[in-house]
């Protein structure tokens, strides 16, 4: 049997739970490898993402002369490597770039597509008439979309990048061949999703090797996926847009490897090679509105997540934050959060398919309207109704209809260079673990990104945007974002969290922009998500303290933990402030070229 049709099992060794295995192309004796420390501070670059060894990538990239672009596909490609349950070969995403030389921003809409046999009703099960259930429709070939990420590396390095694509992978093959210690999180994830991996022999095989899941600290090596990627370094892209691998994965979503005692029997996928041939990137202009004197861009459609942050900011702006109680902003932040995700259900989808009216949701004549139907002294009934942008109305609250979020997890990272171009890029497998299926032989989970569609019409009688349809784009919630301020670059952000993300975003924008508070206090901040729903998702710690906001009405849903963002601060004079999370998924990895205390 050929290597690329082999079963692989990730190789254990085990080894102290501090242990780090460290490859010559991203460390050395001058540039110490950084820790997983949540801040660093200096110049020439930085990083900030979920792992040790995907941060140690892009940096080794800026310290041989690469751009913030060259570095992002480094980190992108570790991060198929030691975050497999959110990123990787077979899902999709946003990037975002600031452009030093020419001042300006521009996007990549690198998500997941409908394969061409997909249609408004592949989510309805044939036998019931019925919507499968969500759980049945994951875990399955027909929630997989064709995959955007690796053209979006391709396609970021065509307009930004000094490297080549072979030479951006070498460091995730490195990780890949020699392997990385599992930590505690990695380990939840596996955990979290056994019942799932064990339905797909080559899931299992690789994430349960002899069964069962390895012990933190065990270190885990990838020689499939090291071998899939160092195919696509010396056949280039069309290895996997209709070329071998992209061969395995169209097979693995029609017919996926399930284990001989499986207990499920899931629907299966509709996507074929041609699909993936025919997959294309989209250069696309980004978001943009004005708040506070700050210039904030962000992604547009198929992602909500620019215009709904940028929608909810333009209300808080018909209010002075700053000089409210803690209370009163905090009430403000969720009702506006609440007002734009009622008109995000209701205009926002793929704008090849939907109509989106997207300067109207962003005017500020739209957002007057919508801000005065904040009241101080009680919450406005959940579900909120969508406004109407073409014909901005009355202050008379109306109710809405409930609309699912089936949205759940991604990774999100920021990079910059010594040449001031900046990088803020969310991508994702979308659920964790995906559609827990492992393309046999490649090392690889694919997604379940065709779940972010509705799966039946949300709406009421009002057209629904986000069916699916063939070649469409599922909505999306990821909100990568760049600040300027006074035409430079003052922040660049994002996080994972599935519908969270704008929330999470929103929130660490209001408290370092209105709150006053430093960029890691605003990372660190307890969280509190409402998403037009009667009840908001928070962390304990904000319930704890939210006592006012009850008074007025606010409910809690508690949540461990909201979002894992990453954040740099331009503080002037080309020092860098890189901030990750001190503690949300066991601490995430920052680091610079050149620290300083």
């Amino acid at each position: 049997m050929g290597a690329r049709h082999r079963i692989g099992a990730l190789s254990v060794a085990v080894v102290a739970a501090t242990g780090v295995v460290l490859s010559p192309a991203t460390a050395s004796a001058t540039h110490p490898a950084p820790g997983r420390t949540p801040l660093a501070t200096g110049y020439g670059g930085a990083v900030v993402s979920d792992t040790v060894e995907s941060t140690q990538a892009g940096l080794a990239v800026l310290r041989r002369g690469g751009t913030a672009a060259d570095a992002a596909v480094a980190v992108a490609a570790t991060l198929g490597v030691t975050d497999p349950f959110v990123a990787g070969l077979g899902g999709g995403g946003y990037f975002v770039h600031y452009d030093a030389r020419t001042g300006r921003v521009s996007t990549i809409d690198g998500r997941e597509t409908t394969p061409r046999a997909g249609d408004d009703k592949m989510f309805i099960d044939p036998a019931t008439g019925q919507p499968y259930p969500f759980t049945t429709a994951v875990t399955s070939g027909l929630s997989v979309g064709v995959p955007g990420m690796l053209a979006t590396w391709e396609r970021a390095l065509e307009k930004w990048g000094r490297f080549s694509l072979a030479d951006t992978l070498r460091p995730a093959i490195d990780v890949a061949d020699r392997g990385y210690p599992l930590t505690p999180a990695l380990r939840g994830q596996i955990v979290s999703n056994e019942a799932r991996l064990k339905q797909f022999t080559s899931s299992a095989e690789l994430f349960l090797p002899g069964g069962s899941v390895p012990a933190v600290g065990a270190v885990l090596r990838n020689p499939d996926l090291a071998a899939t990627y160092r195919e696509i370094a010396r056949t280039g892209t069309r290895a996997f847009y209709g070329g071998a691998v992209g061969r395995d994965v169209a097979e693995a979503t029609q017919n996926p490897p399930l284990a001989p005692d499986a207990t499920i029997t899931p629907p299966k996928g509709r996507m074929t090679v041609a699909d993936l041939k025919a997959y294309k990137t989209i250069d696309q202009a980004p978001t943009h509105m004005r708040y506070r004197g700050l210039d904030v861009y962000g992604m547009a459609p198929s992602s909500s997540g620019g215009i709904t942050v940028g929608e909810a900011l333009n209300i808080l702006e018909t209010s002075d934050l700053g000089g409210l109680d803690r209370t009163q902003a905090l009430h403000r932040y969720l009702e506006a959060s609440k007002l734009a995700f009622a008109d995000r259900g209701r205009y926002i989808g793929d704008p090849r398919f939907v109509d989106v009216p997207q300067r109207a949701l962003l005017s500020d004549v739209f957002a007057a309207s919508r801000a005065c139907l904040i009241d101080p002294t009680r919450v406005i009934p959940a579900p909120a109704a969508p406004g109407n942008p073409a014909a901005p109305g009355s202050c008379a609250p109306a109710r809405g209809t409930e609309a699912p979020d089936n949205e759940v997890h991604t990774n999100h990272f920021v990079v910059s260079d010594a040449r001031g171009n900046v990088v803020s890029y969310t991508n994702t497998i979308e659920q964790l673990g995906g559609s827990a299926i492992v393309v046999p032989g490649r090392g690889f989970l694919l997604n379940n990104e065709l779940t972010d569609f509705n799966f039946a019409p949300t709406q009421g009688t009002a057209p629904d945007p986000n069916l699916p349809a063939a070649g469409k784009r599922p909505r999306s919630s990821m909100s990568p974002t760049i600040v300027l301020k006074d035409g430079r670059p003052w922040l660049a952000l994002g996080s994972p969290g599935g519908s969270t993300i704008i929330t999470t975003v929103l929130q660490i924008l209001v408290n370092r922009i209105d709150l006053g508070m430093s960029l890691p206090d605003a990372l660190a901040a307890p969280r509190a998500s409402q998403r037009n729903t009667a009840a908001t998702t928070a962390e304990p710690a904000f319930i704890s303290a939210a006592g006012g906001l009850t008074a007025l009405g606010h409910a809690f849903t508690p949540q461990a933990e909201i979002g894992v963002a990453a954040a740099i601060e331009f503080t002037g004079h080309g020092k860098l402030l890189a901030v990750g999370e001190p503690t949300r998924r066991g601490g995430t990895s920052a680091g610079v070229v050149f620290p300083t205390r």
